[in-house]
């Protein structure tokens, strides 16, 4: 019998999977913070963590693995891979691989081994490989480095605009009043001294602030939505453009929670005009299976061999981790 594994290893959560050749999961294993950049110590320490959690419930050892893959968060640079390559080396697996986690939730939300993914959650992030093999990814450093877009950005473009209407520069919002009630503060005056006075930063939870306000027809709201679906568009039009695939039939991927669980189109209406112009005949869709599962079909596939049917049929309806059953 043959054995894969998948590790989906993320800022907040390391989660990884054991299936057996026909798909069905024999092991898994969670634990925290698995990415590097933020701490080399801790995120050693819960990947392999969750690894050996999965093995132990598979009852498997290392040289049973056919394959695993490793779709780690921070895994962007050289630099990066100078240090995850060690890490990854040290548990022991004869056969594995190391990418991004941005191709694992590419590759768990389409039913091809390419596409392009765009990634919004507390910031932002895009990729693609072509049917070729070739990766590029667009972002993920940052504003400085040319991101705008995510949570933490639509956060503070709320705080501003409310700032800016109640100083005159900006047209009167809704989201004063659900900004004032959320940040508890009777006026704007006394939120602007308070958090200008203690260099405060605003709570990423206030970019839901904007999803509400928009659903009340609010016209700072949809204008801050419509810019975050702009920008993504403009990333994910560098990603086909840099991957020559104006031409090809392929999925883009939506992920992260902005894209995700934003109720309206007022953030994917310009995804959706952005990717057709550049690529008319990709798909958009929204992410829909964890992660995790991304990266165990990449094990599946490292032989260069098709994801089997059955394989796939079994894991696809998969949305929530805890949902994984061992059979």
């Amino acid at each position: 019998m043959n054995y894969y594994l998948g590790v989906d290893a993320g800022g907040s959560k390391t989660y990884t999977l054991i299936a057996d050749e026909t798909g069905r999961i024999v092991g898994k294993g969670a634990s925290g913070n698995g990415n590097h950049q933020t701490g080399y110590e801790e995120a050693k320490r819960n990947i392999t963590a969750s690894v050996e959690e999965a093995l132990a419930a598979a009852n498997v050892k290392r040289e049973q693995i056919t394959f695993a893959c490793f779709g780690l968060a921070g895994a962007d640079r050289e630099i990066d891979y100078r240090i995850l390559r060690p890490l990854i080396a040290g548990l022991g697996f004869p056969h594995y691989e190391i990418t991004g986690d941005t191709m694992i939730a590419m590759r768990a939300g389409t039913d091809r081994p390419y596409g392009v993914v765009l990634i919004c959650g507390t910031g932002t992030n895009s990729a693609g490989k072509n049917p070729q093999g070739t990766f590029y990814q667009c972002g993920g450093f940052s504003y400085l480095f040319g991101d705008f877009a995510g949570g933490g950005t639509l956060a503070r473009e709320a705080f501003r605009s409310v700032i800016r209407a109640w100083d005159g520069r900006e047209q009167p919002t809704k989201l004063t009043g659900l900004l004032l009630e959320r940040l508890g503060y009777q006026t704007v005056q006394a939120m602007f001294d308070d958090y200008l006075d203690h260099e405060k930063a605003v709570p990423i939870d206030v970019a839901r602030l904007v999803f509400q306000a928009a659903q009340d027809v609010d016209a700072v709201a949809e204008r801050l939505l419509r810019i975050q679906g702009e920008e993504l568009g403009v990333a994910a039009r560098a990603v086909i453009d840099r991957l020559g695939m104006s031409g090809e039939a392929f999925d883009v991927v939506l992920a992260g929670s902005i894209v995700t669980r934003g109720q309206g189109s007022f953030v994917l209406d310009p995804i959706e005009a952005a990717v057709k112009a550049a690529a008319p005949a990709a798909r958009i869709v929204r992410l829909q299976t964890e992660p995790v599962i991304g990266a165990l079909w990449l094990a599946f596939e490292a032989d260069g061999q098709p994801l089997p049917e059955q394989v796939y049929e079994k894991l696809r309806t998969v949305s929530e981790y805890s949902a994984i059953s061992i059979s």
